[in-house]
């Protein structure tokens, strides 16, 4: 049994409440939507500080050892393109509860991240991506097959590699999601974690439509083997979903009380 890992996503220097108190290091903002999400049923959050050029190293560490210290070692996602800024939060990095996630690698310009996880003993997503959107799966799977190869020759365990098809979006790319639920079905085959924005897919919907795809697209992934997912854990049609799925595939245990559990 191995339980669906859900990523919370609401921790993201996009948001304007999130970004302020980035830059001001004031906790609060960040520790509301911290245990909102933990609440909610998160098993990791993800801790996104965006470029951070500049701030990086500091702001990462602060910001790890902040969350993991107020919510009894909860295990992280570290999303930013500063290298030095991953490595500064796993250096500080409780590994209690779960190993630190590095997010993200892809077979471009972004595979030294992969060496990254591997000389850190972390977790690693890797997007199934060179430059933009794969052409087709055969691509997807060809990206694949060269980030496992390097993770496996630096001595990683193949299963901290969690591979994202890419989730694309609905408005625009209808048409790609069956190919999308395909690749996921492949790495499945092959015994490979996987991963992804599962919000992707909805953006530009209308918001009372968003938990509706969000959820028929996470329990459509999950029966082709997906095994985690960046998500807004606050949703609460979507983690309804992840629970019953779960149950469905004999991940957890039935009771009467599983979506309370």
């Amino acid at each position: 049994m191995a339980s669906f890992v859900t990523i919370g996503e609401r921790i993201h220097c996009i948001s304007p409440v999130i970004r302020e108190a980035m830059e001001k290091m004031n906790p609060e903002p960040i520790l509301k939507r911290a245990k909102e999400q933990i609440d909610a049923g998160a098993t990791y959050l993800d801790v996104n500080i965006g470029p951070a050029e500049s701030t990086g190293v500091e702001l990462m560490k602060w910001a790890v050892q902040l969350l993991q210290e107020n919510f009894d070692n909860v295990p992280l996602c570290l999303d930013t393109a500063n290298a030095k800024a991953i490595e500064a939060g796993i250096s500080v990095y409780n590994r209690a509860k779960g190993k630190p996630i590095v997010n993200s690698a892809d077979a471009g310009d972004r595979i030294g991240n992969i060496d990254l996880a591997a000389a850190n003993d972390a977790i690693c997503f890797a997007l199934c991506s060179k430059d933009g959107v794969p052409a087709d799966n055969d691509e997807r799977m060809a990206y694949c097959q060269e980030m496992l190869e390097r993770g496996m020759m630096l001595g990683m365990d193949p299963a901290d590699l969690w591979f994202d098809p890419l989730f694309l979006v609905i408005k625009g790319m209808q048409e790609k999601q069956m190919e999308v639920l395909e690749c996921i079905k492949m790495l499945s085959d092959m015994g490979l974690n996987t991963t992804g924005g599962l919000s992707n897919i909805s953006n530009g919907m209308p918001k009372h439509i968003r938990p509706i795809i969000d959820s028929a697209m996470v329990a459509m992934a999950m029966q082709c083997g997906l095994t985690s997912a960046i998500v807004n854990p606050c949703d609460l049609r979507l983690m309804e979903t992840i629970k019953s799925c779960d149950i469905i595939k004999n991940n957890t245990l039935y009771a009467d009380s599983y979506l309370e559990i």
